[in-house]
């Protein structure tokens, strides 16, 4: 079983009530619920990217043989909150969880990032989570994409304010493909035929992991 979190939803603006409730962020602290996530600048959003990209990856493992489960169902809704999306590893006993988003960095920075949990908090986190997050920086390496030139080492990035990983109990990682404030980026985004070389790269990473590549 793999978990897809395709980040944030296409209502949260909607409700800004809602998405600013405040949740636990898995260390003792809290944070709001979630957010409206990022845009390209011509207007094409985070959120619809997110979900277009898991649903590829859904597509793709299941013809692999793998069951998957997505923490939303489309993207017309508000939430989850980002400790309930953490959580949703354990509830579906998952072998991986892979969040998926793009950035809002400056213009001119580029390239992919994969984030994990650190400090960690609990065995899963300690050392599958990194294991994840290697192999799919790997996949996305040899899918094409560039690392990150603007944050962590090597396209890997440990996060102690990420609550969706900070809850997690199983393997979890969030994948930030791209930064959408990047022209090049953003057309690439924007385009369906990036959408699925970003998909097919995540998927050979989540197989890569559960063994099942080739």
């Amino acid at each position: 079983m793999v978990v897809l979190d395709p980040g944030h939803n296409g209502r949260n603006g909607a409700e800004p009530g809602a998405i600013r409730r405040q949740v636990s962020d898995g260390r003792g602290g809290m944070k709001a619920c979630n957010t409206t996530g990022t845009a390209t600048d011509a207007g094409y959003p985070e959120h619809a990217f997110n979900f277009d990209v898991a649903t590829r990856v859904q597509q793709r493992l299941t013809a692999a043989g793998v069951q998957v489960v997505l923490t939303r169902p489309d993207d017309d809704g508000v939430g989850p909150c980002v400790d309930e999306r953490g959580r949703a590893g354990e509830e579906a006993d998952a072998a991986a969880v892979v969040s998926i988003h793009a950035d809002g960095a400056a213009p001119g920075a580029a390239g992919f990032h994969v984030a994990y949990s650190a400090p960690p908090l609990n065995p899963a986190q300690a050392g599958p989570a990194q294991e994840l997050a290697r192999v799919l920086r790997d996949a996305l390496r040899d899918g094409g994409f560039p690392d990150s030139d603007y944050i962590g080492d090597d396209a890997l990035s440990p996060r102690a304010d990420l609550a969706g990983l900070n809850h997690a109990t199983r393997p979890t990682v969030l994948v930030e493909c791209a930064n959408m404030r990047n022209a090049d980026e953003a057309a690439l985004v924007s385009s369906p035929e990036g959408r699925d070389r970003y998909a097919a790269a995540i998927t050979d990473g989540v197989l890569g992991f559960l063994g099942r590549k080739g």
